[in-house]
């Protein structure tokens, strides 16, 4: 059991590939009816007798039960077809073999290759950025200024992890500022448990929300045929509400070991409360802010404001957002003096780092397309909807939440999660009238709170850097994810009925 180990998530998905056609030779087939718009101007219904031109307006929506409000269609914010309740019927068998299984993963690519461009561009933006080491200047220069104002700096930096992990999902590359905030807040008489919940524990706060973290919310909203920009409030007062209180929870316990030393879980649980192995302090010295790393912070925040503003506003979307990154990139080496050669060295560096990423959004695509190609996705929808269907779209929202929150220890991709489930979940999400924006929602909900425990994640590289036992750490986060839990569940119970 030692030796036993989760496979990567890319053979996880050509697992599910290859379960996916073995599925289609002993499920049976069948399809429901499809609804699709033209270009808002008349809906079309496709069976199996053939297609039925309808006209575009709500009346058409409500006589085939979809609750859905036709300015939604009109604004182009769904674009795949849509079950009708009530359609279902059998079909010859389409079994998919070998050929179907190698062919699934180009196909799922190809089908898939806006979001997988706007992925790699991400990446390249995110390379060129944190090799200027503005970031971490900007923390390190906040740290010096705010010492001796420890309680305050713990408010603010919590609030910027925050922020950082709701906007684009900050995780691994945290870790450069653990040699800067450990040694300012061993020395100022707290222990190593409140860096540590200041940088991990504050992004995986915002990661929850993920406003507009592109490789969960736009990924999963994307592929359930719905504008990201749903649910958008929503997530960013569970961002406010979750942080407030996290912050609360977190100058509770800083405050009791400051107090007393011995009431530290580092001390109570791993036996001493020395400084981390391997961090030292930071080198004294000038730790002002050049124009530079300001202009570069600026233009790091003002990307994903602008992101976010322009697609509220001006419709744009991953062309448009890809191009706004490629030129935030552009500006930051203009400004930088990178040369040609660097930048596109660093470029293509930060692409390779999330090309996993872009193939894991396509390998899951191609899970959907080899169960479209065998026609047995219409039959797990059916004979799922007769067990839900009974279900109170409460308790159904809430069992999605907490079926994320377990899944995510085996299936630790967060954009590989959602293209994998969406498309049935969401279509039973629509039979009990639940809004997709609070599908959505419930995936972000349930990944999110297992990020902080999960050991599939980002947490035991955390530990090891500020060396806090795993132990230790559960005993502080486990109120959290308890208390997220619960809140989560009441933001879900409430948001359906609206």
């Amino acid at each position: 059991m030692k030796n036993l180990k989760f496979p990567t998530a890319t053979t996880l998905m050509m697992l599910v590939i290859i379960l996916a056609a073995i599925s289609t030779w002993i499920l049976p087939a069948g399809q429901y009816s499809k609804l699709t718009s033209d270009n808002g101007e008349s809906f079309t219904v496709t069976s199996k007798s053939g297609a039925v031109p309808l006209p575009f307006t709500q009346h058409t929506l409500d006589s085939l039960s979809i609750r859905i409000a036709l300015q939604k269609f009109e604004k182009g914010e769904i674009t795949k077809p849509i079950s009708l309740p009530g359609t279902y019927q059998q079909d010859v068998k389409k079994p998919q073999g070998f050929i179907a299984v190698l062919q699934a993963p180009i196909k799922g690519i190809m089908d898939s290759i806006d979001i997988v461009l706007f992925i790699l561009v991400i990446g390249g933006f995110m390379q060129i950025f944190n090799n200027t080491g503005a970031m971490l200047k900007g923390v390190t220069y906040l740290a010096t200024r705010m010492k001796g104002r420890e309680r305050l700096l713990i408010i603010i930096l919590t609030s910027i992890f925050s922020f950082l992990g709701g906007s684009y999902g900050m995780d691994v590359e945290s870790i450069v500022f653990y040699p800067v905030l450990v040694p300012l807040f061993i020395a100022a008489g707290y222990d190593r448990i409140v860096p540590l919940a200041i940088v991990f524990g504050g992004a995986a706060i915002g990661y929850i929300s993920s406003f507009s973290n592109p490789f969960s919310t736009i990924i999963a909203s994307n592929t359930l045929g719905i504008n990201w920009l749903e649910g958008l409030y929503e997530r960013l007062l569970f961002l406010l509400i979750s942080t407030i209180l996290y912050i609360w929870y977190l100058l509770r316990y800083s405050r009791k070991v400051k107090n007393d030393p011995a009431a530290s879980l580092v001390y109570r649980v791993d036996g001493n409360a020395h400084p981390a192995l391997n961090i030292e302090a930071a080198p004294a010295g000038d730790t002002g802010l050049t124009f530079k790393t300001k202009a570069f912070l600026a233009i790091f925040f003002l990307s994903f404001i602008s992101m976010i503003l322009g697609i509220i506003f001006k419709g744009w979307w991953t062309i448009e957002m890809s191009a706004l990154f490629l030129f935030a990139a552009l500006l930051i080496g203009i400004i930088d003096r990178m040369g040609e050669k660097t930048f596109v060295l660093e470029f293509t560096k930060g692409m390779e780092s999330l090309l996993i990423v872009a193939v894991i959004v396509g390998l899951a695509r191609g899970v959907t397309i080899v169960l479209n190609d065998g026609m047995v996705s219409d039959s797990i929808l059916f004979y799922a909807s007769n067990v839900v269907q009974h279900f109170y779209p409460t308790v159904f929202i809430i069992l999605v939440m907490l079926f994320y929150f377990l899944f995510t220890v085996p299936v630790s991709s967060s954009s590989g999660m959602a293209v994998l489930t969406m498309p049935i979940i969401g279509s039973l999400a629509i039979l009990l009238n639940i809004p997709g924006r609070e599908v959505v929602n419930s995936y972000l909900f349930g990944i999110g709170i297992m990020y902080l425990i999960t050991p599939t994640g980002s947490v035991f590289p955390a530990l090891t850097m500020v060396n806090v036992s795993y132990k230790a750490w559960l005993k502080f986060i486990t109120p959290v994810v308890i208390g997220l839990l619960i809140l989560c569940a009441i933001f879900l119970s409430v948001a359906i009925r609206f």
